[in-house]
């Protein structure tokens, strides 16, 4: 699988440590988590549907299943919490 580079390695470092874990589901080990959030990140900067996704991001199915389950259980809150605040503590939001 090809990276497609929309996440660089300092932003990646960020938000890794707040992604869960698949340690202890079922089903076994989940897709890599920094290529599902590129594929998402192409879609939105698309406008495409999930079936266009590009076969370098792996089944689209994987891919919506993964950001329906983060928006779900709050993942996608707490990262926009984590990173607004971040921008805030350094002056760069304009509230």
């Amino acid at each position: 699988m090809t990276r497609t580079g929309v996440l660089s390695d300092d932003v990646w470092a960020r938000v890794e440590p707040h992604l869960p874990s698949s340690a202890g589901q079922r089903g076994g080990r989940w897709a890599d988590h920094r290529m599902v959030i590129e594929a998402i990140a192409w879609r939105y900067r698309t406008g495409s549907p999930w079936r266009d996704l590009p076969e370098c991001f792996g089944p689209w199915q994987t891919v919506w299943k993964r950001h329906d389950r983060w928006a779900a259980d709050g993942t996608w809150d707490r990262l926009l919490t984590e990173f607004s605040a971040d921008a805030d503590v350094a002056g760069e939001l304009d509230w």
